[in-house]
């Protein structure tokens, strides 16, 4: 699948973001895809995701075309900011153990990326929004996606619905991917009942008529 038709089911960008490998790791003799292949990719989801507009696609595009070396630097830079999210997210909730010796270089990852992203950023005063002062994140077109990968990590970090994270179950047959559980009664269980729900479902279905028809 490519990332111009990965379904957007994590509830936020960033967490869209870390749903860009499926599966999430390796389960069932199934390796990891990344569908960031490519500087292209990135940009396609970027905007899909919302990172940046529809204008600022065609900045970053215009730019990454006169320096290509620029555009792989942002690749491999969210890529990075990617996994030591997933890492911390993992950590936070609960998830994985809370190892000091994995989480603390994902933690110095990520200050690093949002310390060079508030570098580039500048603030803008603008009396006819609300607030009138804001902070414009990336203010190079080239770096625009890796700026604003890296402070919406933070933001989400900081101030994201932990309690609300699940994880799209792997001992079940699901893809390990991460989303917010908005539903009312915080039931929901897979990324998408569709893909996963759908498919897990199907696969017993058919182990159930299989030992059926061994009997």
């Amino acid at each position: 699948m490519s990332a111009s038709r990965l379904p957007l089911v994590g509830g936020h960008v960033v967490l869209d973001l870390v749903n860009t490998v499926t599966p999430r790791v390796a389960v069932r003799d199934e390796e990891p895809y990344d569908h960031l292949v490519d500087p292209a990719a990135l940009l396609v989801w970027a905007g899909r995701a919302a990172l940046i507009d529809e204008a600022e696609v065609a900045e970053v595009a215009a730019a990454w075309r006169r320096d290509p070396d620029a555009a792989f630097t942002a690749l491999d830079a969210v890529r990075e900011i990617r996994e030591a999210v997933h890492v911390v997210l993992l950590a936070a909730a609960g998830m994985m153990p809370h190892d000091p010796a994995v989480t603390a270089p994902a933690l110095d990852r990520l200050h690093g990326r949002w310390l060079a992203s508030a570098g580039r950023s500048a603030l803008v005063l603008d009396p006819s929004r609300a607030p009138a002062v804001r902070c414009a994140v990336g203010v190079s077109p080239a770096l625009l996606v890796l700026d604003r990968a890296a402070d919406a990590a933070f933001r989400f970090l900081r101030a994201g619905d932990l309690a609300r994270l699940r994880r799209c179950p792997l001992d079940e047959g699901g893809c390990g991917w991460l989303f917010l559980d908005r539903s009312r009664n915080g039931s929901r269980r897979w990324c998408r009942m569709a893909d996963c729900g759908t498919g897990v479902k199907t696969r017993r279905l058919t182990e159930r008529r299989r030992t059926a028809r061994a009997r």
